[in-house]
């Protein structure tokens, strides 16, 4: 059984997708050990609470630099025998100390069909904003793995939706969402199947 960490910072709308495909057993073998959030009031923590998960809570304020706090967590999650971190609304960019630790375990879902959308200041809402402004005909999401680039890491899987006549970015970013919470759980499964495998910074999907 794989032991998953989900990092959040604020609601978890996908962290509560992945914990509902671990009860009904669509993910069979992961179980979520922990929830971690750099948030004491991020109502992801909140949601773990009420499926009896462990949550930690570490504020960014105790430490002198991002090294120091990436160092702190990467030696909790070790201590947990974590096999995979899956970053769900996680708002910090995670330093190398901590990507080394966990290389090619660490999982990120991104609004958007990368490369296209990514990277600085592409996150929530603004991915949605820019997609509109320039014209495209569909968007969708990305589940990647995390590397030292911002939303640059290997792509595992993406899925796609229409952008409609008379789209905000409120109603995308739903349409959008509502992808997120199925792609997510999908990638996880194939990880705790071993079904993912990266060559050349490629994902390769076993049968």
């Amino acid at each position: 059984m794989k032991k998953i960490a989900v990092f959040v910072s604020g609601s978890g709308s996908n962290l509560q997708a992945i914990i509902d495909a671990c009860e009904s057993g669509y993910i069979s073998k992961g179980k979520i050990e922990i929830v971690f959030s750099n948030k004491e009031d991020a109502y992801g923590l909140q949601r773990a609470k009420k499926h009896n998960i462990k949550t930690l809570f570490l504020s960014p304020d105790d430490f002198k630099t991002r090294e120091e706090y990436d160092k702190v967590v990467a030696t909790k999650m070790n201590e947990l025998n974590i096999d995979l971190i899956c970053l769900a609304g996680y708002m910090r960019i995670l330093t190398p100390v901590f990507l080394d630790t966990f290389k090619g375990k660490i999982m990120n879902i991104h609004p958007a069909l990368l490369p296209e959308f990514g990277g600085k200041g592409m996150y929530g809402i603004y991915v949605h904003k820019a997609v509109l402004k320039a014209g495209k005909k569909e968007s969708g999401c990305t589940v990647h793995f995390v590397d030292y680039g911002t939303d640059t890491g290997p792509v595992i899987l993406q899925r796609k939706v229409p952008v409609l006549d008379g789209d905000t970015p409120e109603i995308l970013q739903k349409r959008v969402l509502e992808q997120e919470h199925l792609a997510y759980k999908e990638a996880i499964k194939l990880f705790t199947e071993d079904k993912l495998e990266i060559i050349q910074k490629k994902v390769k999907i076993k049968e």
